[in-house]
């Protein structure tokens, strides 16, 4: 039950997935909701878990009474579990009212009773199923294209660090004590553990050709 002397707060949640993406939709929204700038919490990070700094400082921030603004269900989060955990340590634990705007019917201040509370209950379920499989689909097509560039060659990760020519040359004086392995490896432009990766794929190599 709300305490008298608390009056209702609005708040705005904003979350997206990279430094890249744009955010201006979402506050756009919540500013024709109504909710001050300095009020909105913006997150530019993965929706997998809810470990993200700007929700966390939110959290906090909430208190019995307040009214919480989200764009939609995926921008609050993507993982099934952890979307209806938060949902219920939001409003029934903190006391606070939440509404998706994409979805009307996740406006919490509308479904006090019994059965408004089951709808609610039931597209939230719905809703953060949705997101999480999407975020499963998204995965597996990025896997997908990934297996496809690699099938045409495509090669992923670092690029390997190159050798001179003559590095054959500089190997025999290295051994022979004629080159020091510092000027060898300025001379290659490479790191040490780098040159005896290479070192060992020159002697296989030279094994294969003898």
């Amino acid at each position: 039950m709300k305490n008298d002397y608390m009056t209702e707060r609005v708040f705005g949640y904003v979350r997206v997935s990279t430094l890249e993406q744009n955010e201006d939709r979402q506050l756009i929204a919540m500013a024709k909701a109504g909710v001050p700038r300095s009020h909105i919490f913006v997150d530019k990070q993965s929706g997998k878990d809810f470990r993200r700094p700007q929700y966390k400082r939110l959290v906090k921030t909430l208190r019995e009474g307040d009214l919480l603004y989200v764009l939609s269900i995926d921008r609050l989060g993507r993982s099934y579990e952890d979307i209806q955990e938060q949902w219920r340590i939001l409003t029934k634990d903190k006391g606070v009212d939440i509404c998706v705007i994409d979805m009307p019917l996740l406006d919490t201040r509308g479904y006090k009773d019994l059965m408004g509370t089951f709808i609610a209950d039931l597209t939230l379920q719905i809703l953060s199923f949705v997101a999480q499989k999407e975020r499963e689909s998204i995965r597996e097509r990025q896997r997908q294209g990934i297996e496809a560039a690699k099938a045409r060659g495509v090669k992923f990760g670092r690029p390997a660090i190159g050798i001179p020519p003559t590095f054959g040359d500089m190997v025999d004086k290295w051994e022979k004590k004629e080159l020091t392995l510092k000027c060898l490896l300025d001379s290659c432009d490479i790191s040490e553990a780098t040159f005896y990766r290479r070192l060992r794929e020159y002697r296989a190599e030279q094994a294969k050709r003898s």
